[in-house]
């Protein structure tokens, strides 16, 4: 049996052949424990967000609402504030020209008597010069 140099560089590139066909074997089979890796953490964390999800919807809901309330709340206060507004204006057009023409002659009436009783001169200062 005679081996040539061809021979020998055929058996050569077979096994490099055989040794990379092993090397990628391995990183695929790396690959696909890496993919499974990551599946189990999708479903875990899937698992795990899905009821925060649920959570989070109630909270949002009952946030709405309660905002709901609240511009109903406002909406009265405005109500209120607009009659309690009316009824100064109404009590100032009803009472307050009254009370200011009382208000006016009871002081005329303390003016006058305080000036009965103190004898001026006729409500003028008596002027020095």
């Amino acid at each position: 049996m005679d081996v040539s140099l061809g021979d020998i560089a055929g058996m050569i590139a077979a096994l490099a052949f055989a040794f990379l066909v092993f090397r990628l074997g391995s990183v695929i089979g790396k690959a696909g424990k890496i993919l499974d890796e990551t599946r189990v953490g999708l479903r875990t964390t899937t698992e795990n967000v899905q009821p925060t999800l649920l959570k989070l919807t109630d909270t949002v809901s009952l946030t709405n609402e309660q905002l709901a309330r609240v511009d109903g709340i406002t909406t009265n206060v405005s109500a209120i504030t607009t009659n309690a507004s009316a009824l100064t204006a109404l009590f100032a057009a009803t009472l307050g020209s009254p009370v200011v023409k009382v208000a006016a002659f009871t002081y005329g009436v303390r003016s006058a008597l305080s000036g009965a009783g103190s004898k001026s001169t006729g409500g003028r200062r008596r002027r020095r010069g």
